[in-house]
């Protein structure tokens, strides 16, 4: 049973707020956000109490999208709900950003009194509800994450099976009036989270990836749908397969929907997408990657004679030369009460801003090529410098995004739909890597 569902951005404004049995004052909603942002650590717990209101939450999209409830109701169930509503508003409005929700916070709101009745979850379907909504999404374009001029399908017909980047995937699901206002169109986003602890000695600690495959589909008359994957595609150490460099997962889960006769065999997926976005496969790779971190960091901390502090590091980008990163932020603790900060930045493009109330520095990267490396020293005025304040400088995080990249090598071969479409139609496959959590220890 849910009390409240409320939306948050990363700075703690409010963008969506639902109570739906008024058990529990708004206040609840600048309460979380006090206790997310004072708590220590890289990642909040999932779950929190304050007094008698149990507070859930995840982050996507860079926002805090949160349930609250006073019953004794199983948080994985909440949690459960909460992904599934960030992939509906995702699937109507194209993405999932600060801007979209504010420019769709009326269909928001239309969504969650359809998904939730006093606080009773009805249902998650992207099918049913699409009969009820009648507002109308309004696209915000994100930024290209999918930029796959350069990417091609290997043995697939180059006329049919194209891989290109398009504006489609911001365009809101087909509305209940049969308005579809385009091509008919299929997507197939490969997206992959990695989370990776490196040591102070540079030794690599952690790696996990966690991965999927889902398909947005746009095509009213497509009866099966088949997806080949990397023929040398393994599960488990004991079932590598193929000539070249193995393609290896630990674990991988299908869809109920997802025919996996030619799987073992070929490795196709075969399955009779239905309209919207759904999840057709996910995978795991733990304790390991099959090539080098994507970021290692050379960092030195020292105090200098005016006493002031000195943090020099240089990030270097192991990529391909031919890859990028996006959208990089490092975020660097200080010490507290920390007063000031001078920079010196290898290149113009970069950022770098101090913020006292988090204790950090944070340094912003908005393209970052493969094989380049970047260095910055960051001076910071710090009263009553000392050898203990030098300990406060902890380990250093990292977000980013890889376009165009898996870190598991996972591609789609081809995507072939049966019976062909009639008239012009769009396929296109696309990747990106995300971090989870990505953290460098100095």
């Amino acid at each position: 049973m849910i009390s409240q569902v409320f939306i948050l951005s990363s700075k703690g404004d409010h963008l969506i707020y639902k109570d739906f049995r008024g058990e529990a004052g708004c206040d609840a909603v600048n309460k979380f956000y006090e206790m997310v942002t004072t708590l220590t650590g890289d990642q909040p717990p999932v779950v929190m109490k304050h007094k008698e209101l149990h507070y859930v939450h995840i982050r996507q999209g860079g926002l805090y999208w949160v349930a609250t409830t006073k019953a004794d109701s199983s948080p994985f169930t909440i949690i459960e709900f909460l992904n599934r509503l960030t992939a509906l508003i995702k699937d109507y409005c194209g993405c999932l950003s600060e801007k979209s929700v504010r420019m769709n916070f009326a269909l928001i709101y239309e969504v969650l009194d359809e998904v939730v009745d006093f606080g009773y979850i009805q249902t998650t379907s992207t099918d049913i509800l699409k009969n009820f909504i009648q507002t109308e999404a309004v696209s915000a374009k994100p930024l290209s994450l999918f930029d796959l001029s350069n990417v091609g399908l290997f043995g697939a017909d180059t006329q049919q099976n194209k891989v290109a980047p398009s504006v489609a995937a911001t365009r809101p699901i087909m509305s209940s009036r049969g308005e579809q206002g385009g091509k008919n169109e299929i997507f197939v986003d490969v997206i992959e989270r990695i989370s990776v602890v490196i040591g102070a000695n540079g030794v690599l600690m952690k790696a996990d990836i966690e991965g999927e495959i889902r398909v947005k589909c746009y095509m009213p008359s497509c009866s099966e749908m088949r997806i080949g994957l990397n023929e040398e595609f393994s599960i488990g150490k004991s079932q590598l397969r193929g000539y070249g460099a193995a393609v290896r997962v630990d674990e991988c889960s299908f869809h109920q929907a997802v025919r996996l006769d030619e799987f073992d065999t070929y490795r196709i997926l075969k399955l009779c997408p239905s309209q919207g976005e759904q999840t057709v496969m996910q995978y795991q790779l733990c304790d390991d990657l099959p090539t080098a971190p994507p970021f290692r960091l050379f960092s030195s901390i020292e105090r200098d004679t005016g006493g002031r502090l000195l943090i020099y590091l240089k990030l270097r980008c192991d990529l391909p030369p031919k890859s990028a990163a996006i959208n990089v932020s490092i975020t660097i603790p200080i010490p507290k009460g920390s007063l000031s900060l001078s920079q010196e930045l290898s290149s113009p493009d970069q950022s770098a801003e101090l913020q006292p109330q988090n204790k950090a520095v944070h340094w912003e990267i908005p393209r970052f090529p493969g094989g380049a490396q970047l260095s910055a020293l960051f001076k910071l005025e710090v009263p009553g410098l000392s050898s203990a304040s030098l300990q406060e400088v902890g380990s250093i995080s990292l977000s980013f995004e890889l376009p165009k990249y898996t870190c598991t090598g996972l591609q789609i071969r081809f995507l072939r739909l049966s019976p062909i479409q009639p008239g012009a139609s769009q396929r296109w496959v696309r990747y990106v890597t995300h971090s989870d959590s990505y953290t460098i220890r100095i």
